[in-house]
């Protein structure tokens, strides 16, 4: 008998482990994670029936929790901050990515525009005789008409 099996791509946001999985995935006691969600640090998906399931980026981050308190000393006030500052820093990011972004149109914009001066008074200037300097040429403006 031939099993065929069939690989599933799950994305990394969509919540398919239960408590108990993830606790274990994580390293921690299911009641931790109850816990920091009590706290904010971390907030699970919901099936229809109120249970709670951990995507693959909510292990991520209760593996960073976990590593932030012991290896590093802090407690959840201090992690709490740091996920905080982390999110203020990537709305920044972002923030100053479209700034950057509208700047290059703008100084494209500002360099086509320049260019297209430049070439409005090059038609307009001629080297002067002997010298080479640029003088502008005079055009003949309207001429007055008799009697008005």
């Amino acid at each position: 008998m031939i099993v065929a099996r069939r690989r599933v791509q799950v994305s990394s946001d969509h919540g398919v482990f239960m408590i108990s999985v993830a606790a274990e995935l994580a390293e921690m006691h299911p009641q931790t994670l109850r816990m920091y969600e009590a706290r904010g640090l971390i907030t699970p998906k919901r099936s229809p029936k109120g249970t709670r399931l951990y995507s693959q980026e909510d292990v991520d981050l209760l593996r960073r929790i976990q590593e932030m308190t012991a290896e590093l000393g802090l407690n959840l006030a201090g992690v709490e901050r740091v996920l905080k500052l982390e999110e203020e820093l990537d709305r920044a990011r972002k923030r100053l990515e479209t700034l950057e972004l509208r700047a290059r149109h703008a100084q494209a914009d500002m360099e086509a525009e320049l260019e297209r001066v430049r070439k409005s008074f090059r038609a307009e200037l001629v080297p002067l005789k002997h010298t080479g300097a640029l003088v502008h040429v005079k055009r003949p403006g309207p001429r007055a008409q008799p009697g008005r």
